[in-house]
């Protein structure tokens, strides 16, 4: 499974689901590792065939081949230089025109802001003296008689008109400064452009380069850490491994486990499960081929049967019971409902729907973890996490009760999680 992945540089996303945050630093890192063997693979082709293009070019320029320019009507090599052609600007006119569009944009932007705030102060001054002023003939003339009302009016009238005159004339005075503060904003923003544009070329491009060359410092520092971590539990694992002599020749182990004709018959003889003999014997009557990938329940039931209890997966080490912690093909949820009110420790084993393989769960003080057993080839061993390779899955349920799955995690094996149903939930890979 792992060689299929690095080999399509793939994961399928529910696949990538049931994996954990160890599982999936370590895949990371074994696939960042097939990355750069194949850029290192892919940049030595390039410097070969680049190296024998030049040597060809060299071979073909031996050969009297030559380049031969194009010559205008006066004998000489024809050349065209943008902005020298007859109709073309010349480039430094195009230069001055940008910077000064620039600038007179950027100076009537400003300046309508500042007419905008004018306006806004001029609009107000005169509302508030007109609101003043009619306030204070209202107080004056409140108690004036009828005949002398319209005299007030008047007058309030002519106020009126007067404070708009001087309201048009300072908006006209306004309007004035601000143009040429305009003219003289633009004569400055031209020039401080027109410096800065002689600076700002490698300075801007310095600054975002140094930005992105930061960021990418700062992400593969992070993905080394990721990946040391990665490596330091590759290397405690198989340490352990070794030290333990769990890990061996795996084809020797598994022709001593592996059930021929004459051990069923021996098994039959000696009291064995009639419902062991019975797989067993439904194992030899067809021709089994694997697909790449399981896609029905009914297919998963049928490599069970034809591979696995051979190998007797999901039976105790020297009996023909069935293992307590051992389930058939449930999900997630339903094996997180059976550890639900365990204590922490307590796990089960279940078959895969993802690959060809189990899942094991676990249950931690603050929920739950869950860890692909990849089976596909000869041997079990947990995807990405653990690099040891045991001959059987009782194996590596036995080599975890006494050493930690992950260094991050501290997972021990401590208690099996059994069945809650009758019949249980495996039934179905027994019949």
């Amino acid at each position: 499974m792992l060689q299929q992945i690095l080999r399509d540089m793939y994961i399928d996303p529910e696949l990538l689901a049931e994996l954990n945050e160890e599982q999936k630093q370590i895949l990371f890192y074994k696939m960042r590792e097939e990355q750069l063997r194949r850029w290192k693979e892919r940049e030595e082709k390039a410097r070969m065939e680049e190296a024998m293009l030049r040597k060809t070019a060299r071979r073909k320029q031996s050969n009297g081949k030559h380049v031969q320019w194009l010559r205008g009507k006066d004998g000489e090599v024809w050349v065209w230089v943008m902005g020298e052609a007859p109709g073309d600007k010349p480039y430094e006119q195009i230069s001055e025109e940008l910077i000064a569009e620039r600038a007179r944009q950027q100076a009537q932007k400003e300046a309508e802001e500042l007419w905008r705030q004018k306006e806004a102060e001029i609009t107000k001054k005169f509302r508030d003296a007109m609101a003043q002023e009619k306030a204070r003939i209202v107080a004056e003339k409140w108690k004036i008689e009828i005949e002398d009302r319209k005299a007030a009016k008047l007058e309030e009238e002519k106020i009126q008109e007067e404070l708009k005159k001087r309201e048009e004339e300072e908006r006209q005075k306004g309007e004035e400064q601000i143009r040429q503060q305009e003219e003289i904003r633009a004569r400055e923003l031209y020039l401080s452009l027109k410096q800065a544009q002689q600076h700002s070329q490698h300075s801007d491009d310095d600054q975002e380069w140094e930005e992105q060359l930061r960021r990418s410092k700062a992400a593969d520092e992070e993905r080394s850490h990721k990946a040391r971590r990665a490596r330091d539990e590759y290397r405690r694992q198989s340490l352990r491994a070794i030290q333990k002599g769990r890990v061996a020749g795996l084809s020797n182990l598994f022709q001593g486990t592996s059930l021929n004709n004459d051990q069923e018959i021996k098994l039959n003889n000696n009291s064995a499960s009639p419902l062991l003999s019975q797989l067993l014997a439904f194992q030899c009557s067809n021709i089994w081929e694997r697909p790449s990938r399981p896609f029905s329940r009914d297919v998963i039931i049928r490599w069970f049967k034809e591979e696995q209890i051979p190998r007797r997966a999901g039976f105790e080490r020297c009996s023909n019971r069935i293992a307590q912690w051992f389930h058939g093909i449930i999900s997630r949820q339903e094996a997180e409902e059976l550890l639900m009110n365990k204590s922490e420790g307590t796990f089960l084993v279940r078959v895969s729907e993802k690959i060809w393989g189990y899942a094991l769960s676990y249950r931690q003080q603050s929920g739950f973890k869950h860890f692909l057993v990849d089976a596909s080839g000869d041997f079990y061993s947990f995807l990405g996490v653990d690099p040891n390779r045991h001959a059987t899955l009782t194996d590596l349920i036995d080599f975890h009760k006494e050493e930690i799955i992950t260094s991050s995690g501290g997972e021990l094996l401590l208690e099996p999680c059994g069945q809650q149903k009758n019949p249980p939930d495996y039934s179905p890979l027994f019949e």
